[in-house]
């Protein structure tokens, strides 16, 4: 089985790929199990720490160059996870390059998709954040995606196309809607949500961190670690499961980040909590206070994806996986 993750060498990409490393084999399409022979990480950069395994090949590149996505999907995988975006601060702020990374390299993507022989299972990293606005506090699977930021709405033109794409029988997708996903390793990066994973990474390594938002503003969260497990059990799940809708809305905890705070508190010390820094930025709160805190994911806990049990379970795991 010949796997391609695009963004593989983002922090999802990589525990993706490790996720499938150690699983071994997928069984997509109601199949048999079969081994995964090769998973290609495509990204801008090379990724990096990752173990000498001869079923990985590491590829940069850049996913707006249409003729180096060409040649990369010349011979069609079985199945592709899309993780490749701009992400939503950056999206904002530069239009043009939201719209070519997140929503004409996407397309294009498809359309090769479309014109390959065989039909693959096509896994889309989308957002919660295609939803905001003037909605009710609870998100419900039903609910109508109204995005307030440029990424939602790239995000929720792509879930439109993975369906429509799906229906006519040109892929076999499945878009995950994803919390923001908590605790993040690495450094901040442009992402509006990154400083969820900012008052925690940060200080749990003796770092000062900003807060742009206040304590009692809620988010829906997610680990990294589910995230790939979710991922991969999308990939496996058969599409008369999924029937004719194939967005998800993936499960996730709702916590204030002063609740955040207090787990950091509790995990790691008073100390580590009083690095954190209170400072109110204007333009990430106008974007934040559009997310919906809640969601009821009752169908995506119906086929099987996994939520975290607790945000103090989300610091232990992110110790144990990032810092031990």
């Amino acid at each position: 089985m010949r796997i391609i993750i695009f963004g593989g060498a983002g922090f999802l990409g990589k525990k993706l790929a490790l996720r499938l490393l150690k699983v071994g084999a997928l069984a997509i399409k109601g199949n048999t199990p079969q081994p995964i022979s090769q998973i290609i990480l495509f990204d801008r950069e090379l990724a990096n720490g990752l173990p000498d395994d001869p079923r990985l090949k590491i590829l940069a590149g850049d996913i707006t160059d249409t003729q180096a996505i060409e040649a990369l999907l010349a011979e069609p995988p079985d199945v592709i996870f899309h993780l490749a975006a701009i992400v939503s601060g950056e999206a904002e702020k530069n239009f043009e390059l939201g719209m070519d990374v997140n929503l004409h390299a996407s397309l294009h993507m498809l359309e090769l998709c479309r014109k390959m022989e065989g039909t693959p299972v096509f896994v889309f990293a989308s957002s919660c954040a295609i939803f905001g606005g003037e909605l009710t506090e609870t998100i419900r699977d039903d609910t109508a995606p109204t995005p307030q930021s440029s990424y939602g709405t790239q995000k929720a033109i792509v879930d439109l196309l993975v369906n429509d794409y799906s229906r006519r029988g040109f892929i076999d997708g499945r878009a995950l809607r994803l919390p923001t996903i908590v605790v993040r390793p690495g450094k901040p990066n442009a992402a509006t949500s990154s400083f969820a994973s900012s008052i925690i990474r940060e200080p749990l390594q003796g770092e000062r961190a900003s807060c742009p938002v206040g304590p009692d503003t809620k988010v829906w969260l997610l680990s990294p670690k589910r995230v790939a497990e979710n991922f991969v059990h999308a990939a496996e799940i058969p599409a008369a499961e999924l029937g004719r809708n194939r967005s998800v809305n993936l499960p996730g905890i709702t916590v204030t980040v002063d609740e955040m705070v207090s787990d950091l508190q509790s995990v790691a010390g008073a100390e580590k909590a009083e690095l954190i820094d209170w400072e109110p930025d204007a333009f990430i709160q106008s974007i934040v206070l559009t997310w919906p805190p809640q969601f009821v994911t009752e169908r995506a806990l119906q086929l099987g994806f996994q939520r975290d049990a607790s945000f103090r379970e989300v610091i232990e795991a992110f110790i144990e996986d990032e810092l031990s």
